[in-house]
């Protein structure tokens, strides 16, 4: 089952801030697999396919290192195709010398980087879904260790690692936010995300189409917690894709109706939620 299609609301793309656009494009390429699609002296969009950006990256006028404890990116999601394709990305990265963490979510198995500035990076690879265990509507999912070695067995035979493949998503994305009763509100009634997890009282997971999640929400950097400097490594935006104009102007009507605020740049329109993180609504 397709959870990032036009029947579904999800993250189609996201742009974050780098203190220096060369080392990062180095490290996007290199370690991580990126191709550029375009590139100016302070920015670039990244592909897998050599036609669509799933990400961009920035580098702000003045920047600055990231700062921490503060709202933002806890980490954007890489969805890869295949099983043999996260076996074949551990390889490479243990040939480069690159540190990693790693988790088996019961959902997905997944592995965890920091870029050069700091911004969280997960590659992951989904389970079937008919092997999710639901139950009242909430998805179960937990933190175990990655059996590496069961991994290995899905490795194709003359198949090695050749940078990320042509049909890579962004997955999902997850955020630091300051509080999650206004968040919750803003993602459910607003942009009509459904809670498919609560993880104590610390974070939320959402979706649409009964997925995992698309979007991660948690205080682990303490509620309360400020919006970063403009010009500090992080979160930029990110871009939800909505499956027609109906749906997007009944989401736009939703979000005024909680009192959010909708901009319209160059027919695009533009939210943030409580927390300060910038959404373009695009279709």
């Amino acid at each position: 089952m397709n959870f990032h299609s036009k029947a579904h609301t999800f993250v189609g793309h996201v742009r974050i801030k780098v203190e220096n656009i060369e080392k990062s494009l180095e490290y996007y390429q290199e370690i991580i697999g990126f191709q550029i699609l375009e590139q100016n002296q302070t920015s670039a969009k990244l592909t897998t396919d050599g036609k669509t950006s799933i990400l961009s990256l920035e580098q702000p006028e003045n920047g600055i290192s990231k700062q921490g404890k503060s709202t933002g990116l806890y980490h954007f999601a890489i969805l890869l195709p295949q099983r043999s394709d996260l076996a074949n990305i551990v390889n490479h990265l243990n040939e480069k010398g690159i540190r990693f963490g790693s988790s088996d979510h019961l959902v997905s198995e997944a592995l965890y980087l920091k870029d050069p500035d700091g911004n969280g990076i997960e590659i992951y690879i989904d389970r079937e879904p008919s092997s999710w265990s639901w139950n009242n509507g909430e998805v179960a999912m937990t933190v175990d260790q990655l059996d590496f070695e069961d991994l290995s067995t899905s490795l194709i035979p003359g198949q090695s690692w050749s940078g990320l493949p042509a049909e890579t998503v962004m997955g999902h994305i997850h955020l630091h936010v300051s509080e999650l009763e206004k968040t919750e509100q803003f993602y459910r009634e607003g942009l009509g995300f459904d809670v498919v997890n609560r993880y104590g009282g610390q974070a939320l997971f959402i979706s649409t189409g009964n997925y995992h999640h698309h979007i991660g929400l948690n205080t682990w950097n303490g509620v309360g917690a400020p919006t970063p400097p403009a010009n500090s490594p992080g979160l930029e935006s990110f871009t939800l894709i909505l499956p027609n104009v109906e749906a997007r102007n009944q989401v736009v009507g939703h979000l005024i109706s909680i009192g959010a605020s909708v901009a319209e740049e160059n027919d695009t329109f533009i939210t943030h939620d409580p927390s300060g993180n910038r959404i373009v609504l695009a279709i």
